[in-house]
C-alpha cells in the first residue's frame, strides 16, 4: 500500500520506516527496539504501517539487496539504501499493473526530502529497474540448491544448508516460506471465571488453541485496555507447551529461572488460578521469577504487577549462583516445579523477530548450547526430590534441544529421567516453533 500524497512529509509512516531502517543498517539496532523508539504521536494505523514497512524490508533484505548490488556500482549511504529497500518491499507487496509506477514515484518524492535532489534522480533510475527485476522473479524449483533458496527467501545460506540437512528439502522450504509471511498477533485469555464477551469478540478471533485468540487489526486502543486490565496477554500459542508440561499445581511454589520479560511467569500464575480465585486472605500459589538485571527487567516488573491471587517474588540475579542467591533473598532453595526457558538462537520465532537471521552466526549455535547446558545444570540443583524440571527453547535446532538434554541426562547418570518432550515445528503446527522437555528428578 503506497502512501497517499498528503502523507508525503517527514512525519509520514513511509519516511519514519526509512529512518528506522537507516539506523538498522548503520548501527545494527534490533528492530523491536527501533519500533519502540517511535514517538507516541505515531499511533494506530500509522504505527502499524511503519512496522509493516520496516519489518517487510528487513524480512526481504537479502533478496532486495542482491538486486541492488547489481544495479548500483558503489554501495549507497544508509539513508538512500533504506529508501530503495522500502521501495523494493512495496513492489513485493504486489498490486495492479500500475503499482510499480506508483511505488517508484512515491520513493522519488520521498527521496527529495529524506535524501537530496541528486539522490532522488538515482532513486528514479534504480527503483524502476529494481521493481522490474523483483516483479520478474519466479519461485525456485522444487529441489533448488541452498544458494538459490537463500537468495529468494532472504536467509543466510549457511542456515538454509543447516535446515536442509536437519529437516529435508520440503520441510526446510516450508520453514523458509513461513518465515517470510507477516506474523499473526495472538492473545491469551487470562480469566478463569468468564469467557470473552460479544464486545470483546469484536476484536478477538477464536483459534484452534484453547484460550488463544487472534487479534483483529485496527483495534490497538481496545487491546491495550484489555492488557492493562489483566484480561489478555499477548502471547503466541507455542508458549503453552512448556507450561502444560510443567503442569503447575494449586498451592505450589514454582521457580521460573529465566523469567524476563515475564510471559511464562504470568502463564504459570494463571494456571495456578485456573480452579478459581482463592478465598479471601489465601493464595493459589507462589512464583519466584529470576533473571539477570538488564533492560528487560522493567517489562518483567510490569507483567508481574498484573498478577493477582498468587504471591510473586522477583529476584534480579544469576541462576548459576545457586542456593546462595536464594538464601540472600530468604527464599526456598528447592522447588517442586522449575521452568528454565533458556536464551537461544530464536530459530523458531523468526517470523516475529525478523532481524534474528541477519544477526545469527553459524558458531552461535554451539555457544548457545554450552550456555544452555550450564543453565540447565544450575536450575536442576534447585529441584526438590521427585520434583519436575522443564527445559524449553524457541529454537528448532537439535543442538539446542535434544542434544542439550542428552548431555544433561548423561551428566546426572540416572538422577533425572526424560518423562516427555515436545518439539513444535511451525510448518506443522501453524504457530511459532518451540521445544519443551519434562525432566523428573528421582
Amino acid at each position: 500500500m503506497v502512501q497517499t500524497p498528503q502523507s508525503e512529509t517527514s512525519a509520514s509512516p513511509w519516511s519514519s520506516a526509512v529512518k528506522l531502517l537507516s539506523q538498522w543498517l548503520e548501527e545494527g539496532t534490533r528492530v523491536d527496539t527501533l519500533l519502540d523508539s517511535l514517538p507516541r504521536s505515531i499511533a494506530g494505523q500509522d504505527r502499524a504501517r511503519v512496522q509493516s514497512l520496516l519489518f517487510g524490508a528487513v524480512r526481504h533484505f537479502g533478496r532486495i539487496e542482491a538486486h541492488l548490488q547489481k544495479l548500483v556500482a558503489r554501495p549507497p549511504r544508509a539513508r538512500l539504501r533504506a529508501i530503495l529497500l522500502v521501495a523494493g518491499f512495496e513492489v513485493l507487496e504486489g498490486g495492479d499493473e500500475h503499482h510499480l509506477a506508483r511505488v517508484v514515484h512515491h520513493a522519488v518524492e520521498q527521496a527529495k526530502t529524506l535524501a537530496s535532489p541528486a539522490e532522488a534522480r538515482l532513486v528514479n533510475a534504480v527503483a524502476r529497474k529494481l521493481g522490474a527485476a523483483l516483479a520478474a522473479e519466479t519461485e525456485p524449483p522444487k529441489l533448488a540448491p541452498a544458494e538459490t533458496l537463500a537468495a529468494y527467501y532472504s536467509h543466510p545460506e549457511w542456515l538454509v544448508r543447516r535446515w536442509l540437512a536437519q529437516f529435508g528439502a520440503a520441510p526446510a522450504r516450508s520453514l523458509l516460506e513461513w518465515n517470510q509471511r507477516p506474523a499473526v498477533v495472538y492473545a491469551r485469555w487470562r480469566l478463569a471465571d468468564r469467557e470473552p464477551s460479544p464486545a470483546e469478540l469484536e476484536i478477538l478471533v477464536s483459534t484452534s488453541w484453547k484460550g488463544y485468540y487472534e487479534l483483529k487489526p485496527g483495534h490497538w486502543a481496545a487491546v491495550t485496555k484489555l492488557i492493562e486490565e489483566g484480561v489478555i496477554y499477548l502471547q503466541d500459542p507455542s508458549t503453552r507447551l512448556a507450561i502444560e508440561l510443567l503442569a503447575p499445581r494449586r498451592g505450589e511454589t514454582v521457580l521460573d529461572a529465566c523469567a524476563a520479560p515475564g510471559g511464562k511467569s504470568v502463564a504459570i500464575a494463571d494456571t495456578l488460578l485456573a480452579g478459581g480465585a482463592p478465598a479471601a486472605g489465601e493464595l493459589a500459589g507462589r512464583i519466584v521469577s529470576v533473571d539477570l538485571p538488564g533492560p528487560r527487567t522493567d517489562r518483567l516488573k510490569e507483567n508481574l504487577g498484573r498478577v493477582r491471587g498468587v504471591d510473586v517474588a522477583l529476584v534480579q540475579g544469576d541462576i548459576s549462583e545457586g542456593v546462595g542467591l536464594f538464601k540472600l533473598h530468604s527464599l526456598p532453595t528447592q522447588y517442586s516445579a522449575v521452568l528454565i526457558d533458556v536464551p537461544c538462537s530464536n530459530t523458531g520465532v523468526m517470523r516475529h523477530r525478523v532481524d534474528v537471521k541477519w544477526r545469527l552466526q553459524e558458531n552461535d549455535l554451539a555457544k548457545h548450547a554450552r550456555q544452555q547446558l550450564a543453565l540447565l545444570r544450575s536450575a536442576s540443583r534447585l529441584v526438590a526430590p521427585k520434583g519436575r524440571l522443564v527445559y524449553s527453547t524457541c529454537s528448532l535446532d537439535a543442538d539446542e534441544n535434544e542434544r542439550v538434554v542428552d548431555a544433561f541426562l548423561a551428566h546426572w547418570k540416572g538422577a533425572y529421567k526424560l518423562a516427555h518432550s515436545i518439539v513444535a515445528r511451525p510448518w506443522e503446527t501453524g504457530h511459532d516453533g518451540a521445544a519443551a522437555f519434562l525432566l523428573e528428578r528421582a
